[in-house]
């Protein structure tokens, strides 16, 4: 979901971009790093989307969603024409007690069992300094789609030691409000505004 800011970064490598996001010597994985045109499947193991709320005004909750299935398309030639498109499955929320997800499972919030996943499909690009990019895109959860922006950092590409295929991800951020897709029980006891921290990540087939 900042995903497609990699089709800005594979037109060039960008010198300041290593100024903007660290690295480790000896890690594979580069911010100059350029991305080939292509399509590329998300990687599930690697993809994480965690959701915070504001509870009661006691404390922070918060809970993940890893990817299902899902694409990025890339061409270095036409940066703005990128595509994302994710699914996440909503039964597989990830919390600290098994009570706490089976309620948020319930038609009180996700009404996992008649909206088994959640849809985060890209519309536009917007490149700016360095790495960084504003996406947008229209997420749907409950068969609710609403227009959501992300401000996105390319983290960096290069070939995994393991498969030795190239892998590429980014980090992302973006607020929405839980009652515009249906889950917005208890607000505002529960705070309506969601904080998301995204992290996905792409590997060559």
């Amino acid at each position: 979901m900042r995903l497609i800011l990699a089709a800005v970064l594979a037109t060039a490598a960008v010198p300041a971009i290593a100024q903007i996001v660290p690295t480790v010597p000896g890690q594979p994985g580069q911010p100059t790093a350029k991305v080939p045109a292509g399509t590329y499947p998300v990687d599930p193991n690697h993809t994480q989307v965690s959701w915070e709320v504001n509870h009661m005004g006691f404390s922070m909750l918060q809970g993940m969603f890893g990817a299902s299935t899902g694409s990025i398309t890339i061409d270095p030639a036409k940066p703005a024409a990128a595509k994302v498109d994710v699914t996440f499955r909503i039964a597989d929320v990830a919390v600290t007690a098994a009570p706490f997800a089976k309620h948020l499972q319930s038609p009180d919030f996700f009404d996992a069992a008649k909206y088994p996943t959640a849809r985060f499909v890209s519309t536009a690009i917007t490149p700016r300094a360095g790495n960084k990019a504003t996406i947008t895109g229209n997420l749907t959860i409950k068969d609710q789609t609403r227009p959501v922006t992300i401000d996105a950092t390319f983290i960096g590409a290069g070939a995994n030691p393991m498969s030795k295929k190239l892998n590429f991800g980014f980090n992302g951020t973006a607020t929405i409000l839980r009652s515009d897709f249906g889950v917005g029980a208890y607000a505002p006891v529960v705070s309506d505004t969601v904080k998301l921290h995204i992290h996905a990540a792409f590997a060559a087939q």
